[in-house]
């Protein structure tokens, strides 16, 4: 299962029953399956993301003040490429912050 948390408008995703107040969106793992067709999946553009944290470590961001705070990062260098290709895990937790949302990451 793979637990993805929703920031601000895009808890709109999330369905009315889910845990922590409509901001938990649960779905199955499939095997080989990288983040941008887990949000082809579950029907988020990434376009409507400012900011994704996997397993509590930023992946991208479209500021570089993430960064710069020194937050542990999945990505090796550049956390403003938008390089969606990482393969998801089963019991992965995804954190998706939208435009509304960037004062978390400040």
């Amino acid at each position: 299962m793979i637990s993805i948390h929703l920031y601000g408008k895009l808890r709109c995703y999330a369905p009315k029953s889910s845990p922590s107040g409509n901001s938990i969106l649960e779905v199955e793992a499939k095997e080989n399956e990288n983040l941008q067709m887990l949000l082809d999946r579950i029907g988020i553009n990434a376009n409507e993301l400012y900011t994704i944290f996997i397993n509590s470590k930023l992946l991208t961001s479209r500021t570089q003040f993430a960064t710069y705070l020194g937050y542990h990062q999945v990505c090796e260098e550049n956390c403003q490429g938008w390089d969606l290709t990482v393969i998801i895990n089963d019991g992965d937790r995804i954190g998706f912050f939208g435009p509304d949302m960037p004062a978390l990451v400040a």
